[in-house]
C-alpha cells in the first residue's frame, strides 16, 4: 500500500534536468564569450604597449616570454620571472611590475594599481592608444 503514492509521485520525464543543464550551458557559453573578449582587449592593449616600447608586439601573445619582455619594459631582472611561479610572491611581483610600468609611461603609482586590480585590459588600451609617451625603464631611472 505504500508503494502506489510513491509510483504516484514519480515522474518519467526528466525535461527539469535537460533545462537545467541547458540554462548552464547558455550561461557558461556568455561568460566564455566574455572572457574571450577580455582576452582580445589585452592582447590589442598589450601589443601596442610593448610597441610603444619598442618591443616586438607579438611578445605579448606568447605566454612566459610576455612576462619577461614586460619585465625588461620596466626595467626589472629578467630572474622576476622565476618569482612569478612563487604563490602570493607573484601578485607582490605583479604589483611592482605594474606601477613600473605606469611610471614608465608617465603615470603615476595609482594609475599601475588600477591596471592590475581594476582597470586591466582597459589601462593597457590607455597606456596603449593614448597620448602616453614610453619614458623608459621606471626602475632603472629608480636605482
Amino acid at each position: 500500500m505504500t508503494m502506489i503514492p510513491a509510483l504516484l509521485l514519480q515522474s518519467d520525464n526528466d525535461f527539469g534536468a535537460a533545462a537545467g543543464v541547458g540554462g548552464l550551458m547558455a550561461i557558461l557559453g556568455s561568460m566564455m564569450l566574455v572572457f574571450c573578449a577580455i582576452a582580445v582587449l589585452f592582447i590589442i592593449g598589450g601589443w601596442k604597449v610593448f610597441t610603444k616600447a619598442g618591443k616586438p608586439g607579438w611578445a605579448v601573445i606568447v605566454p612566459i616570454y610576455n612576462v619577461y619582455v614586460l619585465l625588461t619594459i620596466v626595467g626589472r631582472p629578467g630572474w622576476w620571472l622565476l618569482l612569478m611561479f612563487i604563490p602570493l610572491v607573484n601578485i607582490a611581483i605583479a604589483l611592482i611590475v605594474a606601477i613600473d610600468l605606469a611610471k614608465s609611461f608617465g603615470q603615476g603609482a595609482l594609475f599601475g594599481v588600477l591596471v592590475l586590480f581594476i582597470l586591466g585590459a582597459i589601462g593597457y588600451l590607455v597606456l596603449g592608444f593614448g597620448n602616453y609617451k614610453y619614458l623608459g625603464p621606471a626602475a632603472a631611472s629608480a636605482v
